[in-house]
């Protein structure tokens, strides 16, 4: 079924566009919640509420990308679940460790004014995303958005372990670079 079609069961309050939306992209979310967790039961979890948050948003929003609306749902559900599994002293996964990398070239937003920068930086990232060749930006996005460990990133572009940090290294410097000479202070 198209996202058109689920996003107009969305709006009819029919229950099967949740079911239409767990069968076209339940796959694509667990593992998205799964790469910051770890845990299966709690991408579980995760996936479920992200199914109730997009049926009480879904209307009024209309999103025009339904996969990245449920993605950027489920991403945002499993990091504050993450936050609670940390403060319980449980958990492991590739958050802490992919967090720290960016940190070096990523300004803090902690105060007001880096909140109203926010939108900037997101547009800027856009740009230099926007200039990567599709593998070192699917490398990264991979790193970074879905929190794969670099083994895995590895396994999936046939490429060792060595070469896959090697091109995370290389475009976080570029990243820093280029946001130093778009005035934002790292």
């Amino acid at each position: 079924m198209e996202d058109k079609e689920i996003i107009e069961l969305f709006f009819r309050r029919s229950e099967k566009a949740i079911k239409e939306t767990a069968r076209k992209y339940g796959a694509y979310l667990s593992r998205l919640a799964y790469g910051i967790l770890y845990s299966r039961e709690d991408a579980e979890e995760c996936v479920n509420d992200t199914y109730m948050k997009a049926w009480d948003n879904i209307p009024p929003a209309c999103p025009k990308y339904l996969s990245a609306f449920l993605g950027k749902i489920t991403r945002n559900i499993a990091l504050n679940r993450y936050d609670m599994i940390k403060a319980a002293k449980r958990g492991g996964g590739q958050v802490p460790l992919t967090l720290d990398e960016l940190a070096e070239c990523i300004p803090d937003n902690s105060d007001v004014q880096r909140q109203v920068e926010s939108q900037e930086l997101t547009t800027l990232l856009d740009r230099f995303l926007g200039k990567l060749s599709p593998a070192n930006r699917n490398v990264f996005m991979k790193r970074y958005w879905y929190f794969l460990s670099i083994e895995e990133i590895a396994e999936e572009t046939g490429s060792s372990a060595d070469k896959v940090k090697m091109r995370l290294f290389r475009t976080r410097k570029k990243l820093k670079e280029f946001l130093l000479k778009n005035g934002v202070e790292v």
